[in-house]
């Protein structure tokens, strides 16, 4: 029997033909190869140059099977992902999974979730823009803005122009159309790869292996530990998932791009920090705030680095900036289309193909938090908002194996639920690893929203409201219609058979309705009865 009330589940099938309605359809437009784009784009960002720096400094040498356990722990959750993905091919990623697997409150707390996971991480992305434009201006033309405009309010600054034009130009850019932001991603993730293909090179070329003894100097605790914190350089393949509807061939398309783009980024990353151990050592790196560029200074001479790496980090972080408000705009779109937020947000601008009126209104909210916010105290929320949509997800496979065991499933992960599970409990370990503070003020933020739900979200459902409208709906109702109700409208007419309600149902007195047709109960002169219509004036089978 299917559940009811506040976990009522959504049935897979209507969810996808929800996608081709009318006034709220996105255009199949993003190929294999852009989507694989998206994740590398979202997951290669200031982690890399930075977080090699930190890790080194806990790891050491041993901070390179750090990045591949961090891979590997990303990668349970990735199989699940893939998995819902390639099956449930809706907008929406984590929160329509949910919703299909356990049930309306479950998928609007991870919903309201990942609303706030992705606003903050663009706005918190956005600020450190601003802070590589910086970087970058300094190391190639000797000038930086001054910090009153650059700066976050919390470092000193008034307001932050840079990261209030980042975030308008890209909300511009996505209102503009998905090809078009599609294409800047995949031009952008080229750049970027470049000059980590520039960095290795360098580093490989002056590669010694000197640096790389004492290999563990922290034993398995330290390389574990450093795990942790490069974990979180492997998040945004799940921002992939956001696209399900604009992919051309969903089925074949989102498996390849969840999990390649996590494989891609793991190449890169293995290669980076080997490279940069090959010639640096990791307290040299662990003492800059620019590892990278350290690294290429101290091991290679190479002080003019600085600004071509300043100028990936740039680039990066664009690229980040873009899938990760992306993926925003389609959760929120998704929810609304849904009813549990206001439905007219869900509406797809015809010329662009794009929930345009939804994208500028974050767009405006989200630069003004990147401008006037201080976020270093919220900033962790994203951290444990992504986590606990890995659980969710994870869980969601398991769950939707027993329930709807027959369904289509173009990819599917191998050894469930084993690998599920370990996903949930890697995920689990590291929110447990978080500090009291960010638990608290995400049960906050969870309560206001629970608040909206039960105020808003409940009542105007797109679920409830479809059931209610069966409940009402005269087809549900017992027994056949009256004739006389649809047939009649004189009160003294004389009651007609069931069989003429029927269109083109055969009837003795029906034929006699037709003109010059003969009939026993009235002369050929007789007027047409006022309660049949005449031939040609009813419904035809």
């Amino acid at each position: 029997m299917a559940r009811q009330g506040i976990f009522a589940v959504r049935d897979v099938r209507s969810l996808i033909t929800e996608t081709s309605e009318e006034g709220t359809q996105l255009k199949k437009a993003v190929s294999a190869t852009q989507l694989t784009a998206m994740g590398v784009g979202a997951i290669i960002g200031t982690g890399i140059f930075v977080v090699i720096g930190e890790g080194s400094a806990i790891a050491g040498p041993a901070v390179v099977v750090s990045f591949v356990l961090a891979a590997v722990a990303c990668a349970f959750s990735a199989l699940s992902y893939a998995e819902l993905a390639s099956s449930i091919p809706v907008s929406g990623s984590a929160y329509t999974y949910t919703y299909a697997t356990l049930g309306e409150l479950v998928a609007w707390i991870i919903g309201w979730d990942l609303i706030l996971e992705y606003g903050v991480s663009v706005a918190a992305i956005a600020v450190g823009w601003g802070g590589n434009l910086n970087a970058f201006l300094d190391a190639a033309f000797g000038f930086a803005l001054p910090d009153a405009i650059a700066a976050a309010p919390e470092d000193g600054g008034v307001v932050n122009l840079p990261a209030v034009f980042i975030v308008l130009a890209i909300t511009l850019l996505l209102v503009r159309g998905v090809t078009e932001s599609v294409r800047v991603n995949l031009v952008m993730v080229v750049i970027k790869l470049a000059v980590l293909v520039f960095f290795i090179a360098i580093a490989f070329v002056n590669f010694s292996t000197d640096n790389f003894t004492p290999f563990a100097p922290s034993g398995v605790d330290g390389i574990t530990s450093a795990a942790a914190i490069i974990f979180f350089a492997y998040i945004g393949f799940d921002a992939v998932s956001t696209g399900s509807e604009e992919a051309r061939n969903p089925s074949r398309d989102l498996p390849w791009a969840i999990l390649g783009s996590l494989v891609i980024c793991t190449i890169f990353y293995v290669l980076t920090v080997t490279g940069a151990i090959g010639i640096a050592t990791p307290a040299q790196m662990s003492e800059s705030d620019a590892p990278l560029a350290a690294a290429l200074d101290q091991g290679a001479g190479l002080n003019w680095a600085a600004a071509v790496l300043a100028l990936g980090a740039v680039v990066a972080i664009t690229s980040v900036v873009l899938v990760i408000f992306y993926g925003q705009t389609r959760i929120f779109f998704a929810m609304c289309r849904d009813g549990l937020l206001p439905r007219r947000l869900a509406t797809v601008n015809q010329r662009y193909g794009t929930p345009a009126r939804l994208t500028i209104g974050l767009g405006i909210l989200i630069a003004i938090l990147a401008a006037l916010v201080p976020l270093g105290t919220i900033v962790e929320l994203v951290n444990i908002g992504t986590l606990f949509a890995f659980v969710l997800v994870n869980i969601g496979v398991i769950v939707l194996r027993r329930t709807r065991p027959d369904m289509p499933r173009p990819y599917r992960v191998p050894w469930s639920p084993l690998l599920p599970l370990l996903g949930v409990a890697f995920a689990v370990y590291l929110m447990l690893d978080l500090p009291l503070d960010t638990w608290l003020r995400f049960a906050g933020w969870l309560a206001a929203g629970l608040l909206i739900y039960f105020l808003y979200g409940y009542r105007h459902s797109r679920l409830r409201t479809a059931n209610a409208a069966s409940v009402t709906s005269p087809s549900t109702r017992s027994g056949p219609p009256s004739p006389s109700a649809s047939t009649s409208t004189d009160p003294g007419a004389p009651s007609q058979s069931a069989g003429d309600a029927v269109p083109g149902a055969p009837s003795p007195s029906a034929g006699d309705a037709g003109p010059g047709a003969p009939s026993p109960s009235a002369g050929d002169d007789a007027p047409p009865r006022a309660d049949r219509p005449e031939p040609g004036d009813g419904p035809r089978p």
